[in-house]
């Protein structure tokens, strides 16, 4: 189904048939060989590099390359014309014929369309949002969930199992400063005046609830237990209603996990999961005990100047090597999250996303050294940063700050905006790009809003098929009529345009799981939705190229299926974005 590989496999048995070889008489290598859209629809339907690519290990000129497959290509009965441009790219402009045949095979497709485009039993272990759970999700996690949501949906769809992951770091200093600020709002509760929260505790109101529940749950007698009694008891209590709070905010916006990880776990139990990758390092030489120099710039907490328990993360592409235990014997930061990583790995997860926010950037070598390091090399982690979002409203940003309690939620734009406008603009624009979010501009009815005119274009499909249910009465509009129409009759330069954005869809969908970007499925929708309103406006010009003509059924039915291959691929793209497909804007 996917026509970029067919043509390159019929490129590739043309080569192979031939006499071109390697400068040595051996076979050629054709792995690089491709075929794609050309840039410039002007030239053509299909456009190759394989002159290019072959040129050199053939030791001839790309142009006698091109012109020998050029003419091999053109006794093909589904190529009208092969052209060479430039150094040697062969453009190849297919039959009218070909693209009805396509569009059949299209609709008897069906939901099938674009889906499972890699074959593959690959499990895929995607980590995203991962907050500390010290408050309600702020915009901040925002990005961050939805482009991990949909890499999750993509990768599922393009054929990979995936295992979708929230890593609680419930073991930092921080969950224990939201513990004591948890324990000043429970003596709140139990009528106790605290008067102005401390600097450096949170001071937000959502952990009034959290002090009130501890204060029913224990009554007074927590108050006259040293810290090192309470704090356990009050911090179980405060992640776990944080987390509920979280789950919460992420269900608004249609978010979901199958494993919530905690990073407490790692050395629970009978088991220490730490010092386990800690030995497994250390049984392939890369663990020894040394000093480090100081790093550049601001020191981070975890650098001691003593000797240490250091990783040879160097040896893995690291800028310096890493020290794995501090100076009272317990694990760092570092050592927890590849012991964490490992963990995964046992689990069957070679390949390995992380979804991390901008600030993280400095922290990527080390672990994608440290994963390298701890599988044997069998697994391999992909860190997607995702730069910030600026909120404004009429004109102003909106500024936020999460110690001070004032700040916007996940909540609050998702109530404000609609869930499908979130999750739609926040995939707008490739992950590691600054992204404005205007709350005014997100809501407009017009081409410019993307969100709005690709479910206006999939509106715009189901309302055509309402009407030709009421204009041509009787006329069977099941998915076999559709597939049995005469396709031959869509031979109009528009209609065509169409067919051919639909028959990207796998390459699409293939290309962007490879890649690990869901956001060249929003691209290609609103490309889709343009094509699709473009052939809606010539036929108000051109009344013989409407979908609907009531005076040929034929041509109309034929019309019917284009509209009905391109509903269910945005149908398709949305549901991959995490955005609903509505049959009628309101």
């Amino acid at each position: 189904m996917d026509i970029f590989k067919d043509f390159a496999s019929r490129i590739k048995k043309i080569i192979e048939a031939s006499d071109i070889k390697t400068k040595d008489g051996g076979e050629l290598d054709l792995a690089n060989v491709v075929v794609e859209p050309p840039r410039d629809p002007a030239h053509g339907d299909l456009a190759s590099n394989a002159a290019l690519v072959l040129a050199k290990p053939a030791g001839q000129k790309p142009r006698d390359i091109a012109d020998a497959l050029a003419a091999r290509l053109g006794e093909d009965a589904d190529v009208a014309a092969v052209e060479i441009a430039g150094p040697g790219f062969i453009n190849i402009r297919l039959e009218p014929g070909f693209w009805a045949r396509h569009l059949k095979k299209v609709i008897g497709a069906g939901s099938a369309y674009g889906k499972g485009a890699i074959e593959t039993d690959e499990k895929v272990n995607i980590e995203y949002v991962s907050a500390n759970p010290t408050g309600p999700m702020h915009v901040g996690h925002c990005r961050g969930a939805v482009v991990g949501d949909a890499l999750a949906n993509l990768l599922e769809y393009a054929g990979y199992d995936v295992g979708r992951e929230y890593y609680i770091n419930d073991a930092g200093v921080q969950v224990d400063v939201l513990a004591r600020s948890a324990y000043l709002r429970y003596k709140e509760a139990i009528g106790e005046e605290i008067g102005a929260i401390p600097e450096g505790l949170y001071p937000g109101d959502y952990l009034m609830p959290v002090g009130q529940a501890i204060a029913e749950a224990h009554g007074d007698s927590l108050l006259g237990l040293e810290e090192a009694e309470w704090l356990p008891v009050v911090r179980e209590t405060t992640i776990s209603m944080m987390m509920a709070m979280i789950r919460e905010d992420l269900k608004a916006l249609n978010v979901t996990h199958d494993t919530f990880f905690s990073e407490r776990s790692l050395v629970s139990g009978d088991r220490d999961r730490v010092a386990e990758a800690i030995e497994a390092l250390k049984e392939q030489g890369l663990i020894y005990v040394g000093t480090l120099p100081p790093p550049k710039g601001q020191l981070p907490d975890d650098w001691e100047d003593r000797e240490q328990t250091l990783f040879r993360s160097t040896d893995f592409g690291d800028d310096i090597d890493r020290a794995l235990l501090k100076s009272d014997g317990s694990y760092t930061y570092f050592a927890s999250d590849i012991a964490y990583h490992y963990d995964k790995f046992l689990r069957g997860f070679t390949t390995q996303i992380d979804v991390w926010g901008a600030d993280h950037g400095g922290y990527v070598k080390r672990m994608q050294a440290a994963v390298k390091a701890v599988t044997g090399g069998k697994a391999a982690l992909d860190v997607k940063l995702c730069q910030l979002v600026k909120l404004y409203r009429a004109g102003e940003p909106v500024r936020m700050s999460k110690r001070s309690g004032d700040f916007i939620t996940l909540r609050d734009v998702v109530e404000e905006v609609g869930r499908d406008a979130v999750r739609f603009m926040m995939l707008y624009r490739k992950n590691d790009a600054p992204l404005d979010f205007d709350f005014q501009k997100v809501t407009e009815q017009s081409r410019d809003n993307p969100v709005f005119y690709v479910q206006y274009a999939h509106a715009r499909c189901a309302s055509v098929f309402r009407q030709a249910a009421n204009e041509l009465p009787g006329l069977d509009l099941t998915p076999a009529a559709l597939e049995a129409a005469p396709l031959d009759l869509l031979t109009d330069e528009g209609e065509i345009a169409l067919i051919a954005k639909i028959a990207e869809w796998p390459r699409l969908v293939e290309a962007a799981a490879l890649a690990h970007e869901p956001h060249r499925v929003a691209f290609y929708l609103y490309d889709l939705a343009s094509a699709l309103h473009a052939q809606w406006n010539r036929g108000k010009d051109l009344p013989q190229l409407r979908f609907i003509n009531v005076e040929d059924r034929q041509s109309s039915l034929a019309r019917l299926a284009l509209v009905h291959s391109v509903q269910a691929v945005i149908q398709a793209g949305l549901a991959i974005l995490g955005a609903s497909a509505p049959d009628e804007m309101r």
